[in-house]
């Protein structure tokens, strides 16, 4: 049975930070306390993974692994990307990894994020989607 959300992770072979985000979301959604959402990855490398990456339209191909939540919809039975509720440029808790206008998290590379997407932020994104 499909779950009201998805993750969409976008990712690649032999990245390891995205089979290390891959971990941390089969670990976290193993947990009930997530038990309405399920992950989806996409390879963006291959045709499928490429164009689902390409009409998410609001990531960064330099910025990947990244995550996506979207939630079904009732009516078309499809899922859409959940909007932010209020847009900002950063967050306490993702910094600039949390993107701009859906819920979700792309890798920030920069000294600052140090090309990490913790637990923690994943948490953070989930809850907002639920909210």
């Amino acid at each position: 049975m499909e779950k009201p959300y998805r993750i969409k992770v976008f990712g690649k072979p032999g990245c390891a930070k995205c089979k290390t985000l891959n971990q941390r979301l089969d670990k976290l959604l193993a947990n009930k306390e997530w038990a309405e959402f399920e992950r989806e990855y996409h390879d963006v490398e291959t045709v499928e993974g490429l164009v689902a990456f390409a009409s998410a339209e609001c990531i960064n191909p330099q910025r990947i692994p990244a995550i996506l939540i979207t939630r079904k919809d009732e009516y078309t039975e499809r899922y859409a990307p959940v909007p932010t509720k209020e847009p900002t440029q950063t967050d306490e808790v993702c910094g600039k990894s949390k993107l701009y206008q859906y819920v979700g998290l792309q890798t920030d590379y920069t000294p600052a994020g140090k090309g990490i997407i913790s637990p923690k932020m994943i948490t953070a994104v989930l809850e907002e989607a639920r909210s």
